[in-house]
This record gives structure tokens, sequence and C-alpha cells, in this order.
């Protein structure tokens, strides 16, 4: 369940593969909602997005009280350079500031459109237009952010995996490797 000096734990390892799928189908379901015109079908869309970011956030939450209070990381692989460990952290470090901002401001244009009503069938109105809110802003650039930081996350990946061949996506999956 916990990590070991040289991979991740089964916790570890769930919650950054659920998270990753939902962060896929997040960032899919709000570009794809963000240029619909039909606004039953947006609205059909948000009822999907704005429960999935709800669980990324609960995801973000408790990935980040097991780091500090049940597990501890895998070290860092041998021949790491510190300008890569310091790239790496700031990647992550990002990833999770973007997730929560993104958290938040949904959460604020959902509370300040009165959307939230909408999109779960508690009201009758129309779909607000998001455009007018203010969190709408942060929302948008935390989403081309989170691509970005999820690109130099993947080709990190990609290269530690096919280049370096260093075993360093084997210890973020499942099994003793």
């Amino acid at each position: 369940m916990k990590s070991t000096s040289t991979r991740y734990g089964t916790i570890a390892v769930t919650i950054h593969w659920l998270t990753a799928a939902l962060i896929v189908v997040l960032l899919i379901s709000g570009f794809r909602a963000g240029g619909m015109t039909d606004t039953a079908a947006k609205t059909d869309l948000l009822a999907l997005h704005a429960p999935l970011g709800l669980a990324i956030l609960t995801l973000t939450l408790l990935r980040v009280a097991w780091w500090l209070f049940a597990d501890t990381r895998p070290e860092d692989l041998p021949g790491t350079a510190p300008r890569q460990r310091a790239a790496a952290r700031g990647i992550h470090l990002l990833l999770y500031v973007a997730l929560l901002g993104m958290a938040a401001s949904g959460i604020g244009m959902m509370l300040l459109s009165g959307a939230g009503e909408v999109v779960f069938g508690a009201s009758g109105a129309a779909l607000p237009d998001f455009r007018e809110y203010l969190p709408r802003v942060p929302h948008g650039l935390g989403a081309r952010l989170i691509l970005a930081l999820l690109a130099l996350h993947v080709l990190a990946a990609l290269w530690h995996h096919f280049v370096r061949r260093d075993g360093a996506l084997a210890r973020m999956w499942y099994g003793r490797g």
C-alpha cells in the first residue's frame, strides 16, 4: 500500500492514474462545453464536468494529505541531475496549485452564476453566460496551464522510459518490478 525507497505504493499509484484519467476527461469536456452553443447539450456536459472537477479536487486533497501524513516518496532515481529534480518538483507543485485553482475558480463560477441549480436540475432557468463572471478567466487560463504541464509531465515520463531507460515509469505502476 505504501511507497518504498524505489517505487510508489498502491495508494499513490491509484490516486495518480485515477486523477490523470479524470483530468483528461475534464479537459475534453471543459473545452468542448466552452465551444458549444446548444445550451441543452452544454448543460448535459457540465452535469458531467462539475462532479468530475469535485472528484479531482477530492483526489488532489487526498494525495496531499497522503504525502504529508501517511507516506514518503521514493528516493530520486540515481543519476538525476539537480536541475531535473528541481524541474520535476516544480512541475508537480504547479500541477497541484493549478488543480486547486481550477477547483476554486470552477466552484466560484458555479456559485456566482447560479449555474449549479441549472446544471443539476433544481432550476428551470437558462444556463448563464460564464464569460460574464470573473472566475472564468483563471479557469480558462488554468485549463491551458494544466494542458501544458501535463504535456511536460508526459514527455518527461516518456523520455525517462525510452531514452534513459531508468524505470521511472515502471515505479509509478502496480507491482514489484
